[in-house]
């Protein structure tokens, strides 16, 4: 492949541990809820990822892997709970790897963000259910036991050790979205007044906790990143003060890459379709949260890595020449196109375009379920050995997707 000099997206990026990634351009996780329903790893995970790998991306991201059977974010989830699943695991590592492509795992927990009676006992930091016009799809949670936080700890750090063995390239602690860790640092969702919360540096014990755990089990020389929100976006959430705190604090402690997005199932900036995301400026920049980025820049050492707008090999290429970030995230685009790495990477555009899911339903339109299922049938194609298809219409999306939800939360429930 013959690659342009001016093209920063090509050129390779070295963590602070040593480990090199090829270019510039990474997979962000998506949901691929391709598990078996009793959550296992799938042959069809192995086949995905290596149809990503031959397009050439510098890093793979996986979607969700829970560490906790009881606690699952969709049906279809991977629980990584111990080294049952070993050999497949082996395979899904080496479908990337083989490529010359890192494949990093990402550790997940719900919390209270899982589909209403999917899990038998939803737990959050508190006992705060979602808004009104959600309480439809989400139960609500009771609040975690002391106990219970240190178990979850020593889960994400056992599943890295895990992953490691398999052969993974490194871990990612999903701590945006609205899941577990995004609570626990959320003022909203964690009304604590222990030491696990009360004030913003307790409230971001647990994700230092997480990643001191996880640290202690892989060594110095794997790479452990976090994916973490900006802000949430609502009122008494997140702010971008309490995640610049976040990140310095694991930026001491030693945190490998620090991928940047922002929203909540509640308010889905992730998605592209919120005010903060369609303001003249941040469509013309491209990336949404490269402002944020900009902030954050000059007071830590880790790589950044900013997903979520981007569309043009262009606006790529200028927003990685301001310096601000290292990083191209990828998701909507590469479920789309899985080729379109390889077609940057030339210098060129992907044939697709990224749009909005919409199916006209108002309330269905104005979160992020919707967005989450339309891209996870594609990948499940791709999975299955075909292609995305890229003008499947939302409320057939929608139809299929309330069948396979309400199915497969009967089976997993089945055999919990």
């Amino acid at each position: 492949m013959i690659v342009p000099a001016s093209n920063l997206l090509a050129r390779p990026l070295t963590l602070p541990n040593g480990t090199v990634l090829a270019n510039r351009i990474a997979k962000s996780a998506m949901s691929e809820a391709l598990g078996s329903w009793t959550n296992h790893v799938t042959p069809q995970l192995p086949r995905l990822y290596e149809r990503w790998a031959r397009s050439g991306p510098g890093l793979l991201i996986t979607g969700n892997v829970m560490i906790d059977r009881r606690a699952l974010g969709e049906p279809g989830n991977v629980v990584l709970e111990d080294d049952a699943d070993l050999p497949l695991l082996r395979q899904w590592a080496h479908a990337a790897s083989d490529h010359g492509v890192a494949l990093w795992m990402q550790l997940n927990h719900p919390g209270k963000q899982s589909p209403k009676g999917l899990n038998r006992d939803p737990v959050a930091p508190s006992a705060i259910p979602f808004r009104k016009d959600l309480q439809a799809f989400f139960d609500a949670p009771r609040e975690l036991r002391v106990d219970e936080i240190h178990d979850l700890i020593l889960r994400f750090g056992r599943a890295a050790e895990i992953a490691r063995e398999a052969g993974f390239g490194g871990v990612q602690i999903h701590g945006a979205h609205g899941y577990l860790v995004s609570q626990f640092l959320s003022p909203h969702h964690n009304q604590r007044t222990d030491e696990w919360g009360g004030s913003a540096e307790k409230r971001r014990r647990f994700v230092l906790a997480v990643y001191a755990e996880i640290r202690r089990r892989v060594g110095a020389d794997f790479p452990v990143g976090i994916k973490l929100n900006s802000a949430d976006f609502q009122r008494g959430g997140f702010t971008e003060d309490e995640s610049m705190d976040v990140i310095r604090a694991l930026d001491a402690a030693g945190i490998d890459l620090v991928e940047i997005s922002g929203g909540t199932y509640e308010v889905p900036v992730m998605t592209g379709t919120t005010a903060e995301t369609r303001k003249p400026s941040t469509i013309a920049r491209e990336a949404y949260f490269l402002d944020f980025a900009e902030r954050i820049r000059s007071g830590v050492k880790a790589p950044l890595m900013v997903t979520g707008g981007f569309r043009s090999f262009a606006g790529m290429n200028t927003a990685l020449a301001s310096g601000a970030f290292d990083l191209v995230g990828l998701g909507r685009l590469v479920a789309m196109d899985p080729d379109a790495p390889a077609a940057l990477l030339r210098g060129q555009d992907s044939a697709c375009q990224v749009r909005p899911i919409k199916t006209g339903i108002g309330l269905v339109d104005r979160t992020a379920l919707l967005e989450v299922t339309w891209y996870a049938r594609q990948l499940k194609r791709m999975a299955n050995g075909g292609e995305p298809h890229a003008d499947e219409s939302a409320v057939r999306a929608l139809l299929g997707t309330v069948w396979h939800s309400g199915w497969g939360t009967f089976r997993t429930r089945q055999r919990a």
